[in-house]
């Protein structure tokens, strides 16, 4: 699982939402180094049920991030914690900025990345509804830069199978066994009683892009949260890190 390759420093306190590195663990982790690996998380703030916090997809980008970390010579940044979430805007708490607003966001700090001779981005998404993110991504490429968005369906896919969670990623939606399990393992304390007896199934959404989450549940659950654990939680996070390698050996090679 990249255990071969130098660790990076870890989050610091805060439900590891920041890091605490230096500017000379960041100039000692590139030296030598032909190129440069940034990692941004990209959660969001918006409901997540009764029971987890708006702040879900921020603390499981965060987590996802903090297990790369955990193997491979990356920078980490800080999260950016609201985005897209407009499909959420019935509920209270929920906060969004615009597809634009948010692909100008990672263009900037691409953009100063290289200028400080970091090369390569990683964006970290822990929220669905980021949908702008891969045209940041395919845009960022044609120019020629090197950016990936991680982790795709096909690594969610091999975590969920590695870890034995029962549902499918279309029932998994939101709130439901994927992410608190990840919560479980991160950071327990953050959840609320409930999530035992809150299992929602909606698997025809069709219309979610015009209707928003709130036609498909009244809870803002869509998935099946009473099957989380915390050892889930744990072997969802592995197998991400175990799946990253393959993005690393792309990002830094030659070609």
């Amino acid at each position: 699982m990249g255990g071969s390759h130098e660790r990076s420093a870890a989050y610091g306190p805060v439900h590891g939402l920041l890091p605490a590195d230096t500017t000379e663990d960041v100039r000692t982790r590139g030296a030598g180094v032909s190129r440069q690996i940034a990692v941004l998380p990209v959660g969001s703030h918006e409901q997540h049920g009764p029971f987890l916090p708006l702040a879900t997809d921020t603390l499981v980008a965060c987590a996802i991030a903090r297990a790369v970390a955990g193997s491979y010579p990356v920078h980490l940044l800080p999260p950016v914690t609201v985005s897209c979430s407009h499909e959420h805007a019935a509920w209270p708490g929920t906060v969004s900025i615009s597809a634009v607003t948010l692909h100008a966001v990672v263009r900037d700090i691409a953009d100063s990345l290289r200028r400080s001779g970091v090369d390569t981005l990683v964006l970290v998404n822990g929220h669905g509804g980021n949908y702008v993110l891969g045209n940041v991504v395919q845009e960022a490429s044609a120019r020629g830069e090197r950016m990936a968005l991680f982790p795709a369906p096909e690594d969610w896919e091999a975590a969920r199978e590695h870890a034995g969670v029962v549902t499918s990623l279309l029932t998994d939606m939101h709130a439901g066994e994927i992410e608190t399990s990840i919560l479980l393992h991160t950071s327990p304390e953050v959840l609320r009683p409930g999530y035992e007896t809150s299992d929602h199934v909606s698997d025809d959404r069709r219309h979610l892009l015009t209707t928003g989450m709130s036609a498909y549940t009244d809870s803002g659950v869509i998935g099946r949260p009473s099957l989380g654990t915390a050892e889930k939680g744990k072997e969802l996070l592995a197998s991400l890190a175990d799946s990253f390698g393959a993005y690393f050996s792309l990002l830094t090679s030659d070609s």
